[in-house]
């Protein structure tokens, strides 16, 4: 059985939907965010690196 397309998705692909709707609802980054770490428990730096990682993931994946 094949997996999943949402378990090959990484975070950083997802997160910039998530902000985008939000800021369509009249919400903000910052709110989002707080979402995100309270749900993860992942502090503010950690969110952010976590983003960063991926996008540098990403990036690789698709040059090779």
């Amino acid at each position: 059985m094949d997996t999943h397309r949402i378990f090959k998705m990484s975070f950083a692909s997802v997160y910039p939907h998530y902000v985008q709707k939000a800021e369509k609802k009249g919400r903000e980054k910052k709110e989002v965010d707080e979402v995100i770490c309270w749900l993860t428990g992942y502090s503010p730096q950690a969110l952010a690196a976590q983003i960063k990682q991926n996008t540098g993931r990403q990036a690789q994946e698709m040059s090779a």
